[in-house]
């Protein structure tokens, strides 16, 4: 075994949905790092760019498209672009997610936003493993990772449609495993706890991150540089015989507030 090759992503090409911030871009900046190309997806151009700008300025290789999840045209025009500028896809990363903790009453959601975020998390990745699947196949070298939550196995209010989209993800992965394995394409998930990024940024104190820490042996809150090792672990060689997987990435614990 070549040790020096476990990491080495050199010629494979990676595409990151949400890349511009947060998790994706971190997941964008080390899987560049270890010498992927990278297609840093976002339905904000501009912050996609500048993520894109910045890795390049590190001597890595990106370029940012813009994509809507929600809309099949724009998917299939990220795996068109993708395959026209860098000649096939062998890793993506489904980062895009929505909904989420006391947004999702029973009494107050409407059917409408329910269906909103399982089109945004659970079709849009199970569109994208379609679409990239075959160039995958072709090229010999696939790995697809999927985010999902500790919010797929926690029991909390007011988060149904986001907890069981997740816990959708994580069933949707282990069956589609069987699908891709025999083509040599290994299909992941990823369930962070709770990452100190913009969103969470808005709504934490220090009273709030002390009573998340509670039931975490290690004492802090996660970064999106600590899930970033966890997607270019499942990108990388070094798991070739890892498929159907959940990996939880949460300090050892829940981040819950009761």
């Amino acid at each position: 075994m070549d040790i020096s090759k476990l990491f080495d992503l050199k010629g494979k090409t990676a595409i990151v949905t949400g890349g511009a911030n947060g998790i994706g871009k971190a997941s964008c900046k080390i899987l560049a790092a270890y010498g992927a190309n990278v297609v840093v997806s976002d339905y904000n151009l501009e912050a996609a760019k500048k993520t894109a700008k910045e890795i390049n300025a590190n001597n890595g290789k990106a370029i940012a498209i813009d994509c809507d999840v929600t809309k099949d045209e724009a998917l299939v025009n990220l795996v068109d672009k993708t395959v026209k500028e860098f000649g096939g896809i062998h890793i993506l990363v489904n980062n895009v997610g929505g909904g989420g903790a006391g947004k999702e009453s029973p009494y107050d959601i409407e059917v409408a936003q329910f269906k909103k975020v399982f089109e945004m998390n659970v079709f849009s990745m199970w569109r994208l493993c379609q679409l990239v699947a075959p160039h995958m196949k072709k090229s010999g070298y696939g790995s697809i990772i999927n985010m999902s939550s500790m919010a797929s196995v926690n029991k909390s209010p007011a988060i149904s449609a986001y907890a069981s989209s997740k816990a959708a993800i994580n069933h949707m992965t282990r069956n589609l495993a069987f699908d891709f394995g025999p083509d040599d394409i290994r299909i992941n998930a990823i369930g962070p706890g709770a990452v100190k990024t913009q969103a969470l940024s808005t709504v934490l104190t220090p009273d709030i991150e002390k009573r998340m820490l509670v039931h975490t042996p290690i004492k802090r809150l996660g970064e999106p540089e600590d899930i970033a090792g966890a997607v270019l672990y499942f990108a990388s060689p070094i798991s070739s015989w890892t498929s159907g997987q959940i990996l939880f990435v949460n300090g050892g614990g829940v981040q819950t507030l009761d």
